[in-house]
């Protein structure tokens, strides 16, 4: 298994366990770090809203990504939107996972902390299901984004626990457009 964890900081935890049987933790052989601050010796230094990820496609098994993606973009903002989710889907390979941890949206952090860009919900992961998107437009007060998504992932799992909304996402190529 091949793991990318996004702004990891000088942490290599892993907050998220997709099976019960899974190791608490990556060998180093299987993890690339990625922050945007050499001072945490990441793998790779990078700037995540700098421009595509330095990774080919298909590439990865597993992108975490924890307390990192309210820092990019704008909120109101579904170009940024999906183009961050976007990159997470390219890197991925078929059937790999995004696992992530934001602050809840009620939390005092999702907006408390002056570097929080958006917020992301569950309501925000439905743009990304191409089968929950066509299900939900027209029946509910969403937008029709779908000119500008054209990926697709489903929704493994979504929870919100104490300050923080988890969530894990499956890509599925290619997409149910």
């Amino acid at each position: 298994m091949r793991v990318l964890l996004l702004g990891a900081g000088s942490s290599r935890d892993k907050r998220i366990r997709i099976r019960e049987d899974e190791p608490q933790d990556w060998s180093d052989d299987q993890i690339v770090t990625l922050d945007c601050n050499g001072s945490h010796h990441p793998d790779v230094v990078f700037d995540l809203e700098s421009g595509p990820w330095p990774f080919d496609s298909d590439s990865f098994d597993r992108v975490d990504a924890y307390e990192i993606l309210e820092h990019l973009g704008q909120q109101g903002d579904p170009i940024t939107f999906f183009r961050d989710f976007g990159q997470a889907w390219r890197v991925l390979k078929a059937g790999g996972h995004l696992c992530a941890t934001v602050p809840l949206w009620s939390s005092m952090w999702a907006w408390g902390d002056p570097s929080h860009k958006r917020v992301i919900n569950r309501g925000s992961l439905v743009f990304l299901c191409q089968p929950e998107y066509r299900k939900q437009k027209g029946h509910t007060a969403m937008s029709d984004l779908r000119h500008l998504w054209f990926r697709d992932f489903d929704i493994i799992a979504a929870e919100e626990t104490g300050e923080s909304f988890a969530f894990v996402l499956q890509a599925v190529k290619p997409a149910r457009l």
